[in-house]
């Protein structure tokens, strides 16, 4: 693992949430994006070298309308860049994570995505990002 690549938050609403981050950060989104496969419409904020990823619901039977529903808005997981996702996943599988996709899956941002279930990352839902090139 390189670095943490970003930090997502679940939100009910981008534009409302993207109001509030640009006037956090003092920067608006650098881009926006609808991840049809996964239910979710993603909004992107850079602050220095640090990311940080917005997530609403497109649909109500996303896993984003299901975490907000139980848990509320707030940090949905946190995402690691890495160089080789494939291998980086069969080290991880050999340790004892539980992958909740068995092969790299198309992700926001230009990248290839893999979740580590959280009951085996300590309640914590991690997402390996490796750049499509």
């Amino acid at each position: 693992m390189e670095k943490i690549e970003h930090l997502g938050i679940a939100v009910k609403s981008l534009a409302t949430s993207n109001s509030l981050f640009e006037k956090l950060l003092g920067v608006a989104p650098y881009k926006e994006e609808e991840v049809a496969s996964e239910g979710v419409k993603t909004s992107f904020f850079r602050t220095g070298e640090s990311k940080i990823e917005l997530l609403e619901a497109s649909n109500p039977d996303s896993p984003i309308a299901r975490f907000i529903d139980k848990k509320g808005e707030g940090i949905h997981h946190i995402a690691f860049a890495v160089n080789d996702i494939k291998s980086e996943m069969a080290r991880l599988k050999a340790e004892g994570f539980v992958l909740l996709n068995e092969e790299p899956k198309m992700g926001a941002d230009n990248k290839w995505v893999c979740f580590l279930h959280p009951k085996s990352s300590n309640g914590v839902l991690v997402e390996l990002c490796q750049d499509r090139g």
